[in-house]
């Protein structure tokens, strides 16, 4: 007998198991599956709330995530998502990430930073080296200037 399940209790399924990775420190820190809208983001927000609860984690609302080379540009660019974090720190050093980023794009710079930009916010979501560099060079939808 086949199940379907439906697409909200897929994003909720998936978030769990992300808050769980974070308490446990596998993951310094995640993020919820990419939404459409805001209105769809913003629905699941109360069960996000009774996860972190569950989980001692916290959220973090996000409207524009980091794009860098380490994922297609299409996953999350004009999607809405939330980052999970335990941390303070990680979250900060998500935050800096974004602004290191859009500093090197209004100097010109980030031509020569990208690589290392990806490869420290693969560093961030807590994947190993070789998993990093194997996403870099797949990436065939790598965001253009």
């Amino acid at each position: 007998m086949e199940r379907k399940i439906d697409e909200y209790s897929y994003h909720l399924g998936a978030a769990d198991c992300f808050c769980e990775m974070v308490r446990a420190g596998v993951k310094k820190i995640a993020l919820s599956h990419p939404c459409d809208t805001k209105e769809m983001r913003d629905s699941f927000l109360l069960d996000f709330d009774r996860l972190c609860d569950k989980y001692s984690v916290q959220y973090y609302v996000e409207d524009a995530v980091i794009i860098t080379d380490l994922f297609p540009v299409s996953a999350n660019k004009d999607r809405f998502q939330v980052v999970f974090y335990r941390e303070e720190q990680d979250l900060n050093a998500y935050l800096a990430l974004k602004d290191e980023k859009e500093k090197a794009l209004k100097k010109g710079r980030y031509e020569m930073v990208r690589t290392e930009i990806a490869r420290a916010w693969g560093k961030l979501l807590s994947y190993p080296a070789e998993g990093i560099e194997r996403l870099i060079k797949n990436n065939t939808e790598k965001e253009q200037f």
